[in-house]
């Protein structure tokens, strides 16, 4: 791949991304008062399709580079590619057919079972694509890991829970996406322009198989920490996104009539028990002395006894 591939493959993500985010809102309203869980949208699935299918053509183009180039590891790579590819390719027919054919229909968990398991080998795949222990780009590879495992984790509570939670799994795959978009925009910014780490150099085996080497020690760990926080930004970049687009669209999605001030609502509650504490201490009190005078009382004059003060001093009993 280079640098058009990776640009353009991570623009689809974006948009794919940002589009099941948008839907994301319209499941939620839906699924409770639906019984069955939503169907994929069909413009995922499309985009989906055409995305998996320029796939397998660059992979292929990659493959025959390979072994023209006698690179093995090139060649293994690259069959893992287009193993990823086919089962997205095969989850987006699967899905279109729901749509168009009305004698075949597969059953929601199905794709969703397929689209798991496309995550789960693209997760495999940068998790033990160490072509070369000591490149660089194994950094960003590893980083790439964050955005697969969201998509994976949205996918499985999906599965479990279509009709429930829906709304909530589609809008983190969707920002799953996103960011898996936005960091190979800057992989392929980082790997195929002159914005590489100082001192490091693409070096290429085949068309798929290539490393990014340092000259020395210090190099090689400077451009990992530059990786490291270039995703940081990405990461920082997409709540920012997220916060100004809620703060603006919010309004169609969330109902703010029922909303109530916190600290009015908590200084009510605490006037109106602040006073009650203070109402019942007195009341009790007041009501234990009339109780008690009214028992001293009754024993008095049960036994013939009666009580004479003078001037509220002294007293004397007279039998």
């Amino acid at each position: 791949m280079g640098l058009f591939s990776m640009s353009f493959a991570g623009g689809s993500f974006i948009l794919i991304g940002a589009w099941e985010s948008l839907i994301s809102s319209s499941s939620s309203s839906s699924s409770s008062s639906m019984k069955k869980p939503q169907h994929f949208s069909v413009i995922t699935l499309i985009s989906t399709f055409s995305l998996s299918l320029l796939f397998i053509v660059d992979s292929l183009y990659s493959l025959f580079n390979a072994i023209s180039s006698n690179d093995k590891v090139g060649s293994s790579l690259q069959l893992q590619v287009l193993a990823i590819s086919s089962l997205f390719l095969l989850f987006s027919c699967l899905g279109l057919l729901n749509f168009f054919s009305k004698t075949q229909s597969f059953p929601y968990p199905l794709l969703n079972l397929i689209l798991l398991f496309s995550f789960l080998e693209e997760f495999l795949l940068f998790h033990l694509h160490l072509k070369d222990p000591n490149g660089i780009e194994n950094r960003y590879y590893d980083l790439m890991l964050v955005p697969i495992l969201i998509c994976v984790i949205s996918t499985i509570v999906e599965l479990f829970s279509p009709s429930e939670n829906s709304g909530y799994s589609k809008l983190g795959r969707g920002l799953g996406l996103i960011l898996k978009g936005t960091w190979f925009l800057q992989m392929g910014f980082s790997f195929f322009t002159d914005l590489i780490a100082h001192n490091c150099e693409l070096k290429y085996k085949s068309r798929g198989n290539f490393t990014i080497k340092c000259k020395g020690h210090m190099d090689t760990h400077r451009g990992g920490a530059i990786a490291v926080l270039l995703f940081n930004c990405h990461l920082a970049f997409l709540v920012a996104l997220i916060c100004g687009l809620f703060g603006v669209f919010g309004r169609r999605f969330v109902d703010y009539s029922k909303y109530q001030p916190l600290g009015g609502e908590v200084k009510r509650r605490g006037e109106s028990e602040a006073s009650f504490v203070l109402d019942s201490d007195s009341d009790d009190c007041g009501n234990d002395e009339i109780k008690q005078d009214d028992i001293r009382a009754i024993e008095r004059k049960e036994n013939g006894v009666v009580e004479m003060t003078v001037n509220g001093y002294g007293s004397h009993s007279v039998n």
